[in-house]
C-alpha cells in the first residue's frame, strides 16, 4: 500500500478551503442532529457531504457508499474528535484517487478511535479547562456580574476552537499517523498531566471557599463554657469541610462515580446531623 502519511499537493482533489469548510460544518453543526440510534453519525455525514461530493465527482456509486459509511454509529468529543474527521477526509480522498483503502478500513478507523480520542478531549476540555475557567470568574459572577458569567463560555470557545481547527488540519495533512501522534506523543501526556494538576489546585480553592460545615455543640466543664468549633479551629481550621470533601471523594472512587448517590447522601447526612444539633 502506498504511504499516505503525507498528502502531496499534486495528489489532492480538495483545496484548503474545502477542508476548512468541512471542519466548520463539523464544529458548529455536529450536535444539531444527535440521535439515540446513531449519535453523531448524521452530524459527521452532513459535515463531510460537500467534501465527499467533490472528492467522488461523477462517481455516484462511490459517493453513495461513502455517505452510507458515515451514517453508521459515531460519537466522540467534538473538539478533539476533529483529528478523526480530518484523517477521514484524507482517507476518502486517497480512496477516490485509486489507492488501496477499503471502505471497511475507514469505518473501522473511525469507530475504533472515537473512544480513545473522546477520553483525551473530555479530560482536557470538560474536566480541566472548563472547571478552571469557571472557577476564575465564579466569585465575580456570584456578585452579580453578567460579564463574569459569560466570560468562561467566551474564553473556552476562544481556546477550544483554534485547537479543533488545528487538529482537523493535522488529521488531513498527516492522515492516519496523526492519530498516533496524538495518542502516543509525549506532549499530549504532559498537557494532560499539567492541566490535571492545575485542575486539582482549582478544585482545592473552590472546596475551601464554598464548602461550609461547622459544629455548634457547646458544653461546660469545670465552670468553663467550651464551643466545640472554637476548639476545632484552634487545632485544625477547616477540618470539617475537608473531611466532607475527602469523604465524598473516597465514596466516588469506590462507587464508580455515582454522583447522584453522593448528592442524596450529603443531603440526608446534613438533615440528620443538623436536626441532632451536631452540624
Amino acid at each position: 500500500m502506498p504511504n499516505n502519511d503525507e498528502i502531496m499537493e499534486h495528489d489532492r482533489i480538495l483545496t484548503d478551503a474545502d477542508v476548512n469548510y468541512a471542519w466548520f460544518r463539523w464544529h458548529f453543526f455536529a450536535h444539531i442532529s444527535q440521535s439515540i440510534e446513531r449519535l453523531q453519525a448524521l452530524g459527521i455525514c452532513g459535515a463531510l457531504a460537500p467534501t465527499l461530493k467533490k472528492i467522488y465527482g461523477d462517481d455516484k456509486e462511490g459517493l453513495a457508499e461513502a455517505l452510507q459509511r458515515h451514517m453508521q454509529l459515531f460519537n466522540t468529543q467534538l473538539n478533539w474528535g476533529c483529528i478523526i474527521g480530518g484523517a477521514v477526509v484524507a482517507m476518502e480522498e486517497e480512496k477516490a484517487l485509486g489507492k488501496d483503502i477499503p471502505g471497511e478500513l475507514i469505518t473501522n478507523f473511525k469507530t475504533g478511535l472515537m473512544g480513545p480520542v473522546a477520553g483525551i478531549g473530555d479530560t482536557i476540555d470538560w474536566m480541566t479547562l472548563s472547571p478552571i475557567l469557571t472557577s476564575l470568574f465564579l466569585f465575580q459572577a456570584q456578585g452579580g456580574s453578567a460579564l463574569a458569567a459569560l466570560a468562561p463560555i467566551i474564553l473556552f470557545a476562544l481556546i477550544a476552537t483554534p485547537i479543533g481547527f488545528r487538529l482537523f488540519r493535522l488529521g488531513y495533512t498527516q492522515g492516519r499517523s496523526a492519530i498516533m501522534t496524538l495518542l502516543q506523543g509525549d506532549m499530549i501526556k504532559k498537557v494532560i498531566t499539567g492541566t490535571s494538576i492545575m485542575g486539582l489546585f482549582m478544585m482545592g480553592v473552590l472546596s475551601a471557599n464554598f464548602v461550609r460545615a461547622s459544629c455548634p455543640i457547646v458544653f461546660e466543664a469545670g465552670g468553663t463554657t467550651y464551643v466545640v468549633q472554637d476548639l476545632i479551629n484552634s487545632l485544625a481550621p477547616g477540618i470539617i469541610p475537608l473531611l466532607a470533601v475527602m469523604g465524598v471523594y473516597l465514596y466516588l472512587e469506590k462507587s464508580g462515580n455515582k454522583f447522584l448517590n453522593a448528592l442524596i447522601g450529603l443531603i440526608v447526612i446534613g438533615i440528620v446531623l443538623g436536626a441532632l444539633g451536631i452540624l
